[in-house]
């Protein structure tokens, strides 16, 4: 264990439905690995958000005989888009009424009540403090620079400089690449598939995620005439959902379903590559998860996605890249919120 008396920063991982709350040393070293998680409680309104946020950095504090004087600093994780610094856009996954609020403020209060004094807090888009998370793990104290693809309901995308830091834009709506066009011409020829953000290009995030396995469902389905799916009177969505469970156990329908999609994300990987130029890229999402799939279906998913990927990068970019699981799992956003807080003190010194 780290010396305690140089001090801890923590992090929120503000999700659609659950909080998570995570800690690091001042040398960046992880305080604990268990996972501590609550309801977002977001249909009650923003001051019950807040509340769980305090409440979740309380109970962790208890957890690990931590007090509030040796809190420096907190960051917190919240999906965007953001209208300003700290300030909710229209969020698809939130209430309306979210937009225009100001979580920074009412947190950084919350907050200073609870701790008897200010506490510096920074906020950023929630799949970009997860990258930040992954990055430390694989890059160490080098200065190599990290991409982050993370499939889950949606495609959560990350670059991570050779500061440690996540990239932002001007519009601080995080790096929102899994709303980049899908290259369909090397797909099968597949149709442009729904995405939610209400873009008819073909957003990538359908092709590579759990929101368009209902889509991709209806297309595969038709391949595999004997499927049971043909007969079944459960709802698409069940079906879809139930895929992932299918695919361990060998389901060929199940199977071909999530090799398209690694093949999507291996060519969405790809066209990042020729932008960022990353020495790794970590892959996250509960189809990489050793709680939820097999070591032959992650073994194969990963394959697939180097092996989609290696055509279309330059030669010295093939042979130097890495591409490797995420291993903080859920607690990557919250544990990228606690370095990026640690992170901000530091330039600051």
């Amino acid at each position: 264990m780290s010396d305690s008396k140089q001090g801890i920063f923590l992090g929120t991982d503000s999700g659609a439905t659950t909080s998570k709350t995570g800690g690091v040393w001042a040398d960046g070293s992880i305080i604990s690995t268990k996972l501590r998680q609550s309801s977002t409680n977001s249909q009650a309104g923003t001051a019950a958000v807040v509340s769980g946020w305090v409440e979740g950095v309380k109970g962790f504090l208890a957890d690990n005989q931590l007090t509030w004087d040796q809190v420096r600093g907190v960051g917190l994780a919240i999906p965007g888009p953001y209208n300003g610094y700290g300030i909710m856009g229209r969020a698809s996954n939130l209430p309306k009424s979210f937009e225009g609020w100001n979580f920074h403020a009412d947190y950084a209060a919350a907050l200073a009540a609870a701790a008897g004094r200010p506490l510096p807090l920074v906020v950023g888009n929630d799949g970009n403090y997860g990258g930040v998370g992954e990055a430390q793990r694989v890059r160490g104290d080098s200065k190599a620079t990290v991409l982050m693809l993370a499939p889950g309901s949606g495609l959560g995308v990350a670059y991570v400089d050779a500061n440690g830091l996540p990239l932002e834009g001007d519009t601080l709506n995080g790096m929102e690449g899994g709303h980049m066009p899908a290259v369909l011409q090397l797909l099968g020829g597949i149709k442009v598939l729904k995405c939610g953000c209400g873009r008819d290009w073909g957003c990538i995030e359908p092709y590579t995620t759990i929101s368009g396995l209902p889509q991709l469902l209806e297309e595969f389905l038709p391949k595999h005439p004997t499927h049971p799916f043909h007969t079944s009177t459960a709802p698409i969505k069940e079906k879809a959902f139930s895929l992932r469970t299918l695919a361990q156990k060998g389901d060929a329908l199940a199977v071909d379903i999530f090799n398209f999609q690694a093949k999507a994300l291996g060519i969405h990987m790809a066209s990042l590559l020729t932008a960022v130029d990353a020495e790794y890229v970590v892959i996250g999402g509960g189809l990489i998860d050793p709680e939820a799939t097999t070591p032959e279906f992650r073994e194969r998913y990963l394959r697939i996605i180097r092996e989609s990927a290696q055509p279309y990068l330059w030669p010295k970019q093939a042979e130097k890249l890495k591409v490797v699981p995420a291993t903080l799992g859920e607690l990557s956003q919250a544990i990228g919120a606690a370095l990026v807080a640690l992170y901000t003190a530091k330039a600051k010194a």
